[in-house]
C-alpha cells in the first residue's frame, strides 16, 4: 500500500515591504486630489486577503488558500481603486467645466454640451485602467506558481519558494500601477484643465447682434428714403396710410 505523500506546508510571506509606497504613500496630490483613502482600502484589502490566506494554509486548505491570493483577486481590488479614481476625476473636471461656464453665462444648452460625456467618461476610465498593465505579467507568473505549489512535496520546496517570490513581485507591481496611475491622474487632469480654460475663454458671438443692428439700420435707412419720397412706397404701406397714417 502506498502512502499519501506529505505536502510541503505553505508559508504566506509578509507582503507588507514589497507593497512599499502603497503603505508609506508618495506624498502627490494628482491633479490636486488627495487619493490616500482609495490607496488605503486598496493595500488593506490586499493585506486582508495575505491574512485569509494565511488562515486557510494554516488549517490546511491548500486551494482556498493559493485562491485568496490568486489573480483574479489582485485584479478585481485593482479595478475597484482604478475605478473610484477615475470617479472622483470624472466628478471634479465636470464640476470645474460647468463652474466655468456659469462664469461666462455661457447658455444652458452648450452648458450641457461642455461636461464630459459618457463616451469621454469610459475613455478616461479606461486611461486610468491601464495603468495596471505592468500588473498582468506579474499575476500570470503569481497563477501558474501557485499551480505548482499545490502539490509541493518537501522535493519541490521550490515550487512554494516560486509562489511566494511571485506574490512579493505581484506586491511591488502593484506599487508600480499605482504609481502610474497617479501620472494618468496628473496628464488627465492636465488635459482636461486646458479645455476648461478654452470654456473660461468663451464669449457670446457678436454676429446676431451685427446683423440684428444691420437689418434695422436698413429698416430705418429705407423708411426714412419712403417718407422722404425719394422710394416709391409698397402697396401694404400705402393702405396703412391709407388708414389714417400721415402720407409722405
Amino acid at each position: 500500500m502506498t502512502s499519501p505523500k506529505l505536502l510541503l506546508p505553505l508559508r504566506i510571506p509578509e507582503l507588507g515591504p514589497s507593497f512599499g509606497k502603497l503603505i508609506t504613500g508618495t506624498g502627490r496630490t494628482p491633479g490636486g486630489m488627495a487619493l490616500d483613502a482609495t490607496r488605503h482600502r486598496l493595500v488593506t484589502r490586499m493585506i486582508e486577503h495575505a491574512g485569509e490566506a494565511r488562515r486557510l494554509a494554516a488549517n490546511e486548505e491548500r486551494g482556498l488558500a493559493v485562491a485568496a491570493l490568486g489573480r483574479e483577486l489582485w485584479l478585481a481590488a485593482w479595478e475597484e481603486a482604478a475605478g473610484a479614481v477615475a470617479d472622483r476625476l470624472t466628478q471634479r473636471i465636470d464640476e470645474r467645466l460647468a463652474a466655468e461656464a456659469r462664469a461666462v453665462r455661457m447658455p444652458r444648452r452648450l452648458r450641457r454640451r461642455v461636461l464630459l460625456q459618457p463616451a469621454e467618461r469610459r475613455a478616461l476610465a479606461a486611461r486610468l485602467g491601464s495603468s495596471g498593465a505592468i500588473l498582468i505579467r506579474a499575476l500570470d507568473d503569481v497563477q501558474r506558481h501557485g499551480e505548482a505549489a499545490l502539490a509541493a512535496t518537501a522535493l519541490e520546496r521550490e515550487a512554494v519558494i516560486g509562489w511566494q517570490e511571485a506574490l512579493k513581485a505581484g506586491a511591488r507591481r502593484l506599487e508600480a500601477a499605482w504609481l502610474a496611475l497617479e501620472g494618468a491622474v496628473e496628464a488627465e487632469a492636465a488635459r482636461w484643465a486646458d479645455v476648461a480654460d478654452r470654456v473660461a475663454a468663451w464669449r457670446k458671438p457678436l454676429w446676431p447682434v451685427v446683423v440684428a443692428g444691420g437689418i434695422a439700420l436698413l429698416v430705418v435707412l429705407w423708411l426714412g428714403l419712403t417718407f422722404g419720397g425719394y422710394l416709391p412706397a409698397p402697396a401694404w404701406l400705402v393702405q396703412l396710410w391709407a388708414r389714417g397714417l400721415p402720407s409722405p
